[in-house]
């Protein structure tokens, strides 16, 4: 006897967006010492004048659920109606249970299906094609997408290749059926040979051999990452539009994980962005978040009036891995 496959929405779209940011604004000034860099230096390196880094009331849970009730009160969705809980992260530090459903528990849910993935900074644009793909496949009918970092616990303050770059932060989304397209088809890949760019500098059976156990930091080779996301990730992108049958000429939000401003102009101009698209720049006053990067500012750009409802938005993300994904979206 054949089995019955599930039917589910004809499209799924972003119905809801929420943001978590740490109370404490760390500014440039704070962390050139350690370096033995400057303010200019920086915001010539990457663009970057603060971030946040979370205090220790401010843990992965916590800012996880509170980007979450924003979104889903932004969405007009019960926690009761959400179905499954994709949190992206890679700073949750605990290897079981996952992050999600602790996440699931505190929201409310009604025993959601809830897991983690680990696409770094990639993560939440590929948690957000996995909604669609529930959604549409019948599995679910409300997903709840979290990026969350606290990536201040795995950075070297002293390390001058990521000390000043990375930062913390929680963005989330809630996906769910449509009745016409909303989230355009996923163009995402990896490329291990390079994995070594950007990783923890040792396993964790290598730090507990160590006479002296100390968390693994991350390590990156920052001019390499650089030429690679720069040239690379704009034909990715390129190949969302066209996945999506959208011109570039149709844009109106280009978000872009928030690495660095100059992958961002980079990127820009490789892929010849008219001058009315506008550009998201959170990372001036965030930092690199890496999973939360592309909800936070997506967030940003709407609660500043930069992004509006209707608008046809680009995202694309790319990290660790090496890891990319890229969709377009209709922002809520």
């Amino acid at each position: 006897m054949p089995l019955t496959s599930g039917t589910g929405a004809a499209h799924a779209a972003l119905l809801g967006v929420g943001a978590y940011r740490p109370e404490r604004i760390v500014p440039n000034s704070e962390v050139v010492d350690a370096i033995e860099s400057s303010d200019e230096w920086i915001q010539q390196r990457s663009g970057i004048r603060a971030r946040r880094f979370a205090g220790p009331h401010e843990t992965v849970r916590t800012m996880s659920v509170a980007a979450s009730r924003e979104a889903l009160a932004a969405a007009g969705v019960d926690a009761r109606q959400i179905d499954c809980v994709v949190v992206a992260t890679v700073s949750h530090l605990m290897q079981t249970p996952a992050l999600a459903t602790l996440v699931a528990h505190d929201l409310g849910t009604e025993q959601a299906a809830a897991f983690d993935i680990s696409a770094a900074c990639a993560g939440f644009c590929h948690g957000v094609a996995m909604a669609q793909d529930f959604i549409r496949g019948g599995s679910a009918r409300h997903v709840l997408v979290i990026g969350v970092e606290k990536l201040s616990d795995i950075t070297d303050p002293t390390d001058r290749g990521t000390a000043f770059i990375f930062a913390d932060g929680a963005g989330a989304v809630v996906v769910g059926p449509s009745e016409t397209p909303g989230i355009g088809p996923v163009v995402w890949g990896s490329d291990g040979e390079q994995a070594d760019l950007i990783r923890s500098r040792q396993a964790w059976d290598e730090v507990l051999a160590d006479d002296e156990p100390r968390t693994p930091h991350l390590v990156m080779q920052g001019n390499s990452v650089f030429r690679w996301a720069s040239f690379t990730m704009a034909k990715t992108a390129q190949q969302a539009l066209d996945r999506a049958g959208i011109g570039v000429e149709e844009l109106d939000v280009f978000i872009p994980h928030q690495a660095n401003n100059r992958i961002t102009d980079a990127m820009a101009r490789a892929m010849k962005l008219p001058a009315h698209v506008r550009i998201a720049r959170d990372i001036v006053d965030s930092g690199n978040t890496s999973a939360a990067s592309v909800p936070l500012a997506l967030e940003r750009m709407i609660r500043e009036g930069e992004a509006r409802s209707g608008d046809v938005a680009l995202l694309i993300a790319f990290g660790a891995g090496l890891a990319y994904a890229a969709q377009v979206v209709i922002v809520p």
